[in-house]
């Protein structure tokens, strides 16, 4: 039976009315930009590193190039006992659990593949100690200490590792002033000779120094002796 004029008009607006629906939710859907391949949508990124990517094999192939090999590993050691003694006095629990991240996975990451082998074992053993900035550096000299002994050589005096791996960083602005003010004085001139030392050296009480002769290697530099003063 053929539909009358009226049923089909009343079907046509029906239709129209599902369209016109369909086009205003969509409207309120924000756009979907366009990835490259390859790339993960921050949503779905892991958040946490789990156990097995910090603790798994090396990655590096090995390293056959022994003086190559000798200059990462010296390179390596300043890198590593460098942020061991910038580290927190009191890390909280987040900058604790980014150092112990960062020294597995520079471990795994690390170029020579036989060498990172080697290191792993060592973390096995003497995992990183991460609580205070005294602590990672004392754990960086034992550990660096234990590859030396493997290494057959000397073994170091943990005690000086701060004065050995200082970098020269100033920790504020106050402290980086204060270290420009020393370092202009000490390489540009000294500080003026007080005036009774200059009495004393050269004045009537003290000798007369022949500088021409000196300076012609016809005289040699005779140096008194002084006693001790309250600098030691």
């Amino acid at each position: 039976m053929p539909l009358g004029p009226t049923r089909r008009l009343i079907l046509l607006l029906i239709l129209g009315a599902g369209i016109v629906s369909v086009l205003y939710i969509s409207s309120f859907r924000p756009p979907i930009a366009s990835r490259p391949a390859g790339v993960v949508n921050p949503a779905q990124a892991p958040h946490d590193i789990g156990s097995a990517t910090l603790t798994g094999p090396a990655i590096a192939p090995k390293l056959g190039n022994e003086t190559a090999k000798a200059e990462l590993g010296n390179a390596a050691w300043k890198l590593l006992h460098t942020t061991f003694a910038r580290f927190p006095d009191n890390p909280t629990l987040d900058e604790q659990t980014a150092l112990r991240s960062y020294i597995h996975l520079f471990q795994r990451l690390y170029p020579c593949g036989e060498c990172a082998q080697h290191f792993s074992k060592i973390l096995e053993k003497f995992p990183p100690q991460v609580s205070s900035r005294s602590a990672a550096a004392a754990w960086g000299c034992h550990v660096h200490n234990e590859v030396n002994q493997r290494l057959h050589k000397d073994i170091f005096d943990c005690s000086k590792i701060g004065d050995f791996y200082d970098c020269g960083c100033a920790d504020t602005e106050e402290d980086e002033d204060s270290g420009k003010k020393v370092s202009k004085v000490s390489s540009h001139e000294k500080p003026d000779m007080p005036a009774d030392r200059v009495e004393k050296l050269s004045g009537d009480n003290g000798r007369e120094v022949d500088l021409v002769g000196i300076l012609n290697g016809e005289k040699p530099l005779e140096l008194e002796k002084e006693g001790w003063t309250n600098g030691g």
